[in-house]
């Protein structure tokens, strides 16, 4: 039940992506036309689909802008080509970074997440230097308030479900599965009637770095940056809030 709460970087990135809702719309309509296109349009029998389907409506992205990706991934022609690519690197006070991307061209997405980390602190790694730090988990946030349910009865309920870990902040508990266990824990909890905050697989570091208020902003800027280039999907670091 020990370690840092997800949720508090959660609820930040949450808040600097409000400014800039349309960008995170494209984004995960890039990732929703990926899925489909890969698995097909429906989510009951394409798991991928459905993971990206959940974030998006966690991200309040309007079900227009869904549906629009869906059918441009299942209409007739060769459409667009995207690839998933990682890359490595670090930031102040060495904290590992992860970068996952999809991008219909290479070369560009590279020079830009070069150009990312040399102006903003960090430094690009080798594929290997960091993704060894981390983990794939599933990760589950309930809020607290209203919620039924003392500490142990949750602890008895998500282990039940087949979760790993149940960590306990003020007002969320926070679940964490091993990523091919993810699905089976999710369902299992909205079946017993818990609205889930939010539900998606992410990468977890073994070791977190504690930062200085000065390294925080670095980093912070730092993933900004990272996250504003269209062809990154998500930022995952091992820093500690």
């Amino acid at each position: 039940m020990a370690g840092h709460s997800k949720w508090k970087n959660i609820q930040g990135r949450k808040n600097a992506q409000d400014a800039k809702r349309g960008k995170v719309f494209q984004k995960l309509s890039r990732e929703i036309y990926v899925a489909a296109k890969s698995g097909g349009p429906d989510a009951d029998t394409n798991p991928s689909l459905r993971l990206v389907l959940d974030k998006a409506k966690s991200a309040n992205m309007p079900n227009d802008n869904i549906e629009r990706a869906i059918k441009k991934a299942t209409s007739a022609g060769e459409g667009e080509n995207y690839d998933e690519v990682v890359y490595e690197g670090y930031g102040p006070a060495g904290v590992a970074i992860l970068v996952h991307c999809l991008t219909d061209n290479r070369n560009r997405t590279g020079t830009n997440i070069r150009v990312a980390f040399n102006k903003n602190g960090g430094a690009l790694g080798e594929t290997g230097s960091v993704s060894y730090m981390f983990d794939r988990k599933g990760y589950i946030a309930i809020a607290r308030e209203d919620l039924d349910l003392d500490e142990e009865d949750m602890l008895m309920l998500v282990l039940e479900a087949g979760a790993d870990d149940l960590r306990i902040e003020e007002d969320v508990f926070e679940v964490y599965t091993e990523a091919g266990d993810f699905t089976t824990v999710r369902d299992t909890l909205k079946a017993e009637g818990l609205e889930l905050a939010q539900a998606e697989l992410t990468m977890e570091s073994q070791t977190m770095v504690e930062l200085s208020e000065e390294h925080q902003e670095v980093l912070e800027k730092l993933v900004a940056a990272l996250e504003e280039d269209d062809d990154v999907s998500e930022v995952f670091t091992s820093a500690a809030l």
